[in-house]
């Protein structure tokens, strides 16, 4: 079912050839509506979507940038161009739609009225690009079935979407988990199908981009951790007690110890045997596991950033502005 019950927001910022591919590749699948937003692009993004027949939306430079603005202003702009839209299909820009996604979460969705946002499987493009491509293309590769989140590239019913508000705007990220994490609240489901979505381009070519977009994810755990301590279904909190764990007070201790002793040194061994824990317990494709295990352990070190520029922004009273990575 292809009708005019369907939408299609995209957000986009910078995206350029990639944002035409997105584009292209959703309008040989669907005459459903589609809306382009734009977060304060510098190149010709906008001038591309409405060359390519797309309705944009730009968001006013005035009021800082998020994706869940930029979704909540797609979804409210489609819904005024079509009040029956039932369904909506969010794209990032950086995505390319895969033939037959649609179809497919239509097809569950009219299935089963307990379920608010499908998402499928998300794939890095170019994961021979680099290590930091892969290691994307892993973490999309989340659980079939029920889930507790999905991620940028989703389908919602769009009561659903209306019944918690949509995304929280001023959220820089972990918008999605965070919106999914509601929609639980209130009785909905959350689900991933074994079925293609997206072809996903992170072009994440540096350690430096690479580590902005993990400060960003840290950031993300200590605000929504922070936001919904008193929820029963709370997210974030374990992933921000191990980033600082990890990446704060075992260094600390480890230093502090061998002040007192410089055995205590050794005690420093603890991060390769967790590198080898978690290759040893990396199922699948084993070939990237050793590079995934040291990554993960890293990441710790830059979550703990994250967490503390999080906190320095709150007691200062400070909006968040954008963590990018490109």
């Amino acid at each position: 079912m292809i009708s005019n019950e369907l939408g299609i927001v995209v957000i986009g910022r910078n995206e350029g050839a990639r944002l035409v591919n997105c584009l292209n590749s959703v309008k040989r699948q669907t005459n459903a509506e589609v809306i382009y937003v734009d977060s304060g692009s510098t190149d010709d993004s906008p001038a591309a979507a409405v060359h390519l027949g797309t309705k944009v939306v730009n968001l006013d430079i005035s009021r800082p940038f998020s994706a869940a603005r930029a979704r909540n202003e797609g979804f409210a702009a489609l819904v005024e161009l079509n009040p029956n839209v039932r369904f909506v299909q969010f794209v990032d820009g950086d995505c390319e739609l895969v033939p037959g996604w649609l179809e497919a979460a239509l097809e569950f969705l009219a299935r089963r009225n307990d379920v608010a946002v499908v998402c499928g499987r998300r794939r890095e493009r170019h994961p021979e690009t680099s290590i930091y491509n892969r290691l994307c293309d892993i973490e999309w590769n989340t659980p079939i079935g029920e889930a507790t989140a999905c991620g940028g590239d989703s389908m919602i019913r769009s009561d659903a979407f209306k019944s918690v508000g949509g995304y929280r705007s001023a959220l820089i990220a972990g918008e999605e988990p965070e919106l999914c994490l509601r929609l639980r609240e209130l009785g909905w489901k959350v689900w991933r199908l074994d079925a293609e979505m997206t072809r996903h381009d992170a072009a994440i070519t540096r350690v430096s981009q690479w580590w902005r977009r993990t400060v960003r994810s840290g950031y993300a755990y200590a605000e929504i951790a922070r936001l919904h301590k008193n929820s029963k279904l709370r997210i974030y909190a374990q992933e921000a007690k191990r980033a600082i764990v990890w990446g704060g007070l075992l260094p600390l201790a480890i230093g502090v110890g061998t002040l007192v002793h410089p055995t205590a040194v050794l005690a420093i061994l603890i991060y390769p045997a967790q590198i080898c824990r978690i290759a040893m317990r990396q199922s699948g494709d084993k070939s990237n596991s050793w590079a995934y295990a040291v990554f993960i352990v890293l990441a710790k070190f830059a979550e703990l950033q994250g967490l503390l520029k999080f906190q320095l922004r709150r007691l200062s009273g400070r909006a968040g502005p954008l963590i990018e990575y490109k």
